[in-house]
């Protein structure tokens, strides 16, 4: 693989901010950055949408989180929640699955949940964040077909909020076992360049990472 230029790494990255505390100028602070770099997205919670949409320059779109971190919400919880960022402007969703479902093996109603908010999305981008960490090997490859059977955009490693981020042995396999329209996001304890790089160059087509670019301003 040809090397990745540092434009093109930042580029990648969402840009993201979503903890319990964030305020109001963490989130201008993020887009202001974001748009220094021209990254992909700011990630910001979905009571920030509308101020995120109001401040985002240059391409950068507005992504926000559902069913976040746990995803044990309803599958109409989750539409409703879809429906409303769309409604303030949101241009990407990442949901979490019901990972309560998974290990019930009901992979059909993990299935008719992402088509559920793949719906209330009209059209925007969906990534489906799986907690690889929870998962077994033989769930991992089983999700890959489900995220693909539903139509969604992206499967993404994970939320960041449990006890393993991303692995590159993970965006291998995720690579590996998604439909070629799918493509896959790391995200978990990504916190520098070198280190997003070598997910890029692992498979990743996306960064979920609070700390990247924030890493590369500072030089």
């Amino acid at each position: 693989m040809p090397d990745i230029s540092i434009e093109t790494i930042l580029s990648k990255v969402d840009h993201t901010a979503l903890s319990r505390n964030a305020t109001k100028e963490d989130i201008v602070r993020l887009v202001r950055e974001a748009n220094a770099v021209r990254a992909a997205s700011v990630c910001v919670p979905p009571c920030y949408v509308t101020l995120a949409k109001s401040l985002v320059k240059g391409g950068v779109k507005v992504c926000t989180v559902i069913g976040f971190p746990n995803g044990y919400n309803t599958t109409a919880v989750k539409a409703y929640e879809t429906a409303e960022a769309v409604k303030e402007g949101a241009d990407e969703i990442d949901m979490v699955i019901n990972n309560n479902l998974v290990k019930n093996g009901d992979w059909d109603a993990v299935r008719e949940e992402i088509c559920a908010v793949k719906a209330a999305a009209s059209g925007r981008i969906l990534k489906v964040i799986v907690e690889a960490c929870l998962l077994t090997e033989e769930e991992k490859i089983k999700i890959c077909r489900v995220v693909t059977e539903a139509g969604a955009d992206f499967i993404k490693t994970s939320t960041g909020f449990e006890k393993g981020g991303a692995t590159l042995e993970d965006v291998r396999l995720f690579r590996e076992n998604v439909g070629a329209e799918v493509k896959v996001k790391a995200a978990g304890g990504i916190r520098s360049v070198e280190s997003a790089k070598a997910f890029l160059e692992a498979g990743a087509d996306r960064i979920g990472a609070s700390a990247v670019i924030k890493e590369h301003l500072k030089k």
